[in-house]
């Protein structure tokens, strides 16, 4: 079974949220709290695999809760939930230790399929704008500048590992650096699952961030950001 904690100021989304995730036979909400002071203790006591959280509360917000969260070492994954037009937000919440985050009005499909990508340590990010959001995230990334910063971390991968994350910053999915890169899937995965702890990353969206922090990836750079 998949724990979630839901996190969300208003009680009727967490209802809804509820009723959605309980029709599933592999997840069970153990637990709710409406701000973000709340569910950081909450996380603590339940030891969720996955707290969805909301952006926008009041005192503790879900970015200074997510933070919170992460920093306190539990198995808990967050899945931050929020609008394209407070994308500010979602960046703000990713570099705090998110694993990923959808859209609130994402089908309840995706929302089942997040919650099981990330229950399973990957990251997610809503996909029909994923590669929009990662440009304006690398625009956020350094907006005085000052350039990228140097990390010894990407002297540990290959060329091929290289060649594999500036795909994922990317926004590809591994059928598609697969297809790229004219390698096998399974290669892919493969590649990914030893990037990930040479660059002491969790998932593919700190992969992004990582990338894009080194200056692996510059803004502007994806091609195909459009489709």
């Amino acid at each position: 079974m998949i724990d979630v904690l839901l996190v969300d100021d208003a009680p009727l989304l967490r209802m809804g949220f509820r009723m959605v995730l309980e029709a599933q036979p592999d997840v069970a909400v153990v637990g709710e709290a409406g701000n973000g002071a709340e569910a950081v203790a909450k996380a603590v006591e339940l030891r969720p695999d996955v707290v969805l959280m909301d952006v926008r509360m009041p005192g503790v917000d879900g970015i200074e809760a997510t933070a919170r969260i992460t920093a306190a070492d539990l198995p808990s994954r967050v899945l931050i939930l929020t609008t394209f037009d407070l994308d500010e937000y979602a960046f703000a919440a990713l570099r705090a230790g998110a694993a990923g985050f959808l859209l609130k009005n994402a089908h309840p499909a995706d929302l089942i399929a997040g919650i099981r990508t990330v229950a399973a340590g990957d990251g997610v990010v809503a996909p029909r704008i994923t590669r929009q959001l990662i440009e304006a995230f690398a625009r956020q990334i350094d907006p005085a500048g000052a350039g990228p910063r140097a990390d010894e971390r990407l002297e540990r991968l290959t060329d091929r590992e290289r060649e594999v994350l500036v795909e994922i910053a990317r926004g590809r999915s591994n059928a598609e650096i697969a297809e790229t890169l004219g390698l096998s899937e399974a290669t892919v995965k493969t590649h990914v699952s030893r990037i990930l702890p040479k660059l002491e990353l969790r998932d593919r969206v700190q992969a992004v961030v990582f990338a894009y922090e080194v200056g692996l990836v510059a803004a502007g750079s994806q091609p195909g950001a459009d489709k």
